[in-house]
């Protein structure tokens, strides 16, 4: 067996988008294995079990994930991964990979193909809400797929809206309120709030959303009035319900399940699609385990290993 240690480094981020986007086109043609993440609740955070079985790469395994907001004043990240990858024969585990950068990627991937397939525009202005590793993951994804003319981003701290704009300085990134920022093509909000913090009339037509931040019950970044006037696409609908974006205003009877426009995969392969230029598409992501298998692939081909005796 091996463990994959720096797993993220020197990994081609369009490859990684085009590998992300084969596994959401075999999702939506109904060709893989995986059930909903399964949430554990713990005093400061939560971890989740994330399994599945990506045929078409010949590739099965489950990631470990936890998520705890206040790791940060302890100096630790507030998500970290491990994945383990089994082999298909015989279930012997074959290869433990450090997933913590790589989760970062595969949901910045994602992002990335709903913008792809999404945004109504191909050059754009895009809107950032939050500043942490996810809101830079979307950042350096959308880049591979979009050409941006500018970033407007917001953020509760400006210290650390000032680091975002020294990350990203071969683009004009301008630091703005909250209003301004959704004043934009592409919008990507990737906070842990619990409480809608982005209003339905600060959206224009046409827009195109990826709602990140919402990946556990509870959680809301969207004022419901806003989903009511989209075409929402979902990564997969029972994670979705349970756990994404839409899971708050489905338990308050704001937004209703069959009020789901599609899928991403769906979307991928042409079956769904936005209504028009002057629609608005949210994209609600809650991260698979397919996503999950597709960045593993890459970085078992990459990273530095160690060979572990099992059993």
């Amino acid at each position: 067996m091996q463990y994959f240690t720096d797993t993220d480094m020197g990994l081609d981020l369009r490859l990684v988008n085009l590998s992300v986007e084969s596994a959401f086109a075999d999702h939506g043609r109904g060709l893989v294995q995986m059930p909903p993440k399964v949430y554990i609740t713990l005093p400061e955070g939560d971890f989740r079990t994330m399994p599945a079985y990506l045929p078409s790469l010949s590739i099965a395994g489950v990631k470990i994930v936890n998520v705890h907001p206040n790791n940060p004043r302890q100096g630790l990240p507030t998500v970290m991964a491990l994945t383990i990858i089994l082999d298909l024969a015989t279930g012997q585990p074959v290869a433990i990979i450090n997933a913590t950068r790589l989760t970062d990627m595969r949901t910045g991937a994602a992002g990335a193909v709903a913008a792809k397939h999404l945004s109504a525009k191909k050059e754009i202005v895009l809107g950032v809400i939050g500043t942490g590793r996810q809101a830079e993951a979307q950042v350096a994804a959308i880049s591979r797929e979009l050409k941006i003319r500018e970033i407007r981003v917001w953020g509760r701290n400006p210290l650390h809206v000032r680091k975002f704009a020294d990350r990203f300085m071969e683009y004009p990134c301008m630091p703005v309120s909250e209003e301004k920022a959704c004043d934009c093509d592409v919008l990507v909000t990737t906070t842990p709030s619990t409480t809608p913090i982005i209003r339905s009339e600060w959206i224009r037509e046409g827009t195109h959303i990826n709602a990140i931040g919402a990946d556990a019950p509870g959680k809301e970044e969207l004022d419901p009035a806003l989903l009511r006037r989209a075409q929402v696409f979902v990564d997969d609908p029972a994670q979705a319900i349970h756990s994404g974006e839409i899971n708050v205003p489905i338990s308050h009877g704001h937004y209703r399940a069959d009020e789901i426009a599609g899928t991403l995969g769906e979307v991928v392969i042409g079956k769904k699609r936005r209504s028009g230029p002057e629609a608005i598409t949210i994209f609600d992501s809650t991260g698979l385990a397919i996503q999950d298998l597709a960045i593993a692939k890459i970085a078992m081909q990459h990273g530095r290993k160690i060979e572990l005796p099992f059993p």
